[in-house]
């Protein structure tokens, strides 16, 4: 059986959730309604999957996300919240949650998200994920022919071999490339990938 712990620092929601995760047929090992108490009964319980709230007394649910996926690479990590902020989606997927879940979502959203969690613990959910992706890659503004072009920079290609894959001027991808580094307020290629792999803009 599925061991659940509840972190959230509202008892009702807690005893809501804990019920509905119960009739569901999981265990609902332990609860905590802060950071430290969190840390506390994870540590001791062990379970299989947490589900964390964003909104702590003592802090943020990221804090105890990072730390959690420190600590296994096998625990399952939801975050149920209020928050569907673009933002905080991908930094939730950033700090290596498993799912994301309004608490406005039905509960078989919950529960299908708790299931991904325990088969796919590293990988990540959510049913706006995309939207926020595109949010993401719409903030920077780059042109179609500019995410070609920032396509290519993770094989290590040349300006040469993108002028040649693109059937473009080495200029005009030089220009391209300016533009690129500007939008993404960095100075070189290097920078330019990571970032980009950040924002998932490129695979």
């Amino acid at each position: 059986m599925t061991r659940i712990v509840i972190i959230d620092d509202h008892a009702i929601v807690r005893e809501g959730l804990k019920r509905a995760l119960i009739g569901a047929g999981y265990e609902v090992a332990s609860e905590a309604a802060t950071q430290g108490e969190a840390r506390a009964v994870i540590a001791h319980c062990n379970p299989d999957v947490i589900v964390v709230d964003l909104n702590l007394p003592d802090g943020s649910g990221f804090d105890i996300i990072l730390w959690a996926r420190k600590l296994s690479k096998s625990l399952g990590i939801v975050v149920l919240t209020l928050s569907e902020n673009d933002s905080h989606i991908l930094a939730a997927m950033q700090a290596g949650a498993s799912a994301y879940v309004s608490k406005n979502a039905p509960l078989p959203e919950l529960l299908a998200a708790i299931e991904f969690s325990t088969k796919s613990p590293l990988s990540f959910s959510s049913k706006d994920l995309h939207r926020a992706l595109l949010q993401t890659q719409n903030s920077f503004q780059l042109t179609a022919r500019e995410f070609d072009v920032l396509a290519l920079l993770p094989d290590g290609a040349t300006t040469e071999m993108i002028a040649q894959a693109l059937f473009l001027s080495q200029a005009t991808i030089k220009t391209h490339l300016a533009s690129i580094f500007r939008k993404l307020e960095v100075t070189n290629r290097t920078a330019a990938v990571h970032k980009a792999r950040i924002h998932k803009l490129v695979e």
